[in-house]
């Protein structure tokens, strides 16, 4: 029992935390500071086709996240520029792309994410967003609570987002999607980084598009042993989703997929009628060495949580 409360002190951004958080906004960016260290930049200008985050550091300060397509870091690849770094997107709305988005590809299918209010909380902050179709028509208004929090040791990011439909809206059945991290190029599989899931899944060919609680991707980064876990509360819609997980680097949570992950399901599109809402619930942890069973005790901590 003590070891699982101090474990929620530590990590949960709904309890008391070590780091100070600051935020500040300047023009379409908020940054955000953990005991005077830059954690993140939130971006959701008009030059982005879906809002992000960019970079994630670790507690020391080390970036764990890709930077394509906004800052070209040595050594990275250049594919995939619509895996920004941290985001929120989705392949299939009404037939139209907010996944393969970005403005370069010429997507005569993409929607785009635009932002119509941003609030700074005392840890966080709230926005309100549309999702546009190609001409224009707001489909869903998305209202987006981040939590950032942090100490010695890790950072984490609660994410609270509700969908509500301005008009009825499918959610096609479809791998790419939705909440997604791209991490930094030593952590992939391909150059020796480890994923592993609550099931006790580990690789990429065990655990893409099965059915987990969190996924763990991690790895070394210079000789400095670092992870990104991400978390599916109970609570959030089609707990627990399946997961698009690459050996290249994408950690992403999918609660729409299923026939495209597994040929013998049956399609599971999904219609949300207009009015109607849906709430997915996630948390970013950063992280030093950690085995299975801390990341098990971080997520119950995380579960628990209303």
């Amino acid at each position: 029992m003590c070891r699982l409360l101090c474990i929620a002190l530590l990590v949960s951004s709904a309890l008391p935390v070590s780091g100070a958080v600051v935020l500040r906004r300047v023009g379409s960016t908020v940054s955000v500071e953990i005991d005077g260290a830059p954690f993140t930049t939130f971006y959701f200008g008009p030059e982005t086709p879906k809002p992000c985050l960019f970079p994630l550091r670790a507690a020391g300060g080390t970036v764990v996240t890709r930077g394509i397509p906004l800052e070209q870091i040595p050594g990275e690849t250049t594919t995939d520029q619509h895996q920004r770094p941290a985001w929120l997107g989705f392949g299939l709305v009404n037939g139209f792309d907010f996944w393969q988005n970005e403005f370069s590809y010429h997507n005569s299918k993409a929607g785009k994410v635009v932002s119509t209010r941003i609030a700074l909380l005392p840890n966080g902050f709230r926005g309100v967003f549309h999702w546009l179709s190609p001409d224009g028509q707001a489909m869903l208004q998305e209202t987006r609570t981040m939590t950032f929090a942090g100490n010695q040791t890790l950072r984490t990011i609660d994410v609270d987002i509700t969908l509500q439909a301005l008009a009825e809206t499918t959610f096609g059945d479809t791998k790419d999607g939705a909440f997604g991290i791209r991490l930094a190029e030593p952590l992939t599989e391909k150059n020796g980084g480890v994923i592993t899931s609550s099931e006790g899944t580990r690789g990429m060919k065990e655990t893409w598009g099965k059915r987990a609680a969190w996924v763990d991707y991690s790895g070394e980064i210079n000789g400095e042993k670092l992870g990104v876990a991400l978390f599916s509360h109970p609570k959030s819609f089609h707990h627990p989703a399946r997961w698009h997980v690459r050996d290249y680097g994408l950690l992403a949570v999918n609660p729409f997929g299923e026939q495209a992950f597994d040929k013998s399901l049956p399609d599971g599109a999904y219609t949300l009628a207009k009015g109607k809402s849906l709430r997915l619930r996630y948390q970013i942890v950063i992280h030093g060495a950690l085995d299975s069973q801390t990341l098990g005790s971080l997520y119950e901590a995380f579960a628990a949580l209303p």
